[in-house]
């Protein structure tokens, strides 16, 4: 891609072997998350609707916007992507514009409710990382997503959207917000685990695994 010049001389990230057999299949994504007082609204937000009127479809996963598609791994293989998303942030991290993540607004329709996001720039690390993070355990290629959003609400009954609404109506899409890059595997029941978090507004290394 024209895009990816602070590419330019970096070799890809490349697991050769793995100790586990292929169908020991990991389920990866990459998100950006919030934190700060728009996270603080959001958690508000699906803390409230889930009492009431319950829970829908966005509840199963943490407050994101979607980067990849789900992709499949080895268990062995994290360290690859960890250390891809590590470089690809480095690679673009002087480019990295102010905010890095804009909210252009709260879009309530009959069947999604969420914030509409704009990152050109997270974008083109997000391309920049699939083209380098090169494992020989993975079958199919890593899907980079476009049209950035935030689901609030979505797969729930018609008769609930007025009442998502109004909760939605309570979360400002101008509040304040910092945004982390984020290494997410989802596990067996409903759970999620994250590999590895980096912020995008201030140079910090990743964190450690947590389960969420």
């Amino acid at each position: 891609m024209a895009d990816h010049e602070p590419t330019a001389g970096r070799d890809p990230i490349e697991l050769r072997d793995a100790a586990e057999p292929r169908d020991a299949a990991t389920e990866l994504i990459v998100y950006a998350c919030p934190n700060g007082p728009l996270a603080d609204a959001l958690t508000d937000f699906f803390a409230a609707t889930r009492r009431a009127p319950g829970p829908n479809r966005a509840h199963a996963y943490p407050p994101h916007v979607t980067l990849t598609g789900f992709f499949r791994d080895h268990p062995s293989s994290v360290g690859v992507y960890v250390r891809a998303l590590d470089a690809a942030r480095d690679a673009w991290w002087s480019s990295r514009p102010q905010p890095v993540v804009a909210v252009t607004e709260l879009a309530v329709h009959d069947h999604w409710i969420g914030l509409v996001v704009r990152s050109p720039w997270l974008e083109r690390l997000i391309a920049d990382f699939a083209d380098h993070a090169v494992s020989a355990t993975r079958a199919e290629a890593i899907r980079v997503k476009g049209g950035l959003h935030l689901s609030m609400a979505y797969e729930h009954a018609p008769a609930e959207r007025d009442a998502l609404a109004t909760a939605a109506a309570r979360v400002d899409p101008a509040a304040a917000a910092g945004w982390d890059l984020r290494l997410y595997e989802r596990t067996g029941e409903g759970g999620w685990r994250m590999h590895a978090t980096w912020p995008l507004e201030v140079a910090r290394d990743a964190t450690a695994t947590t389960d969420v």
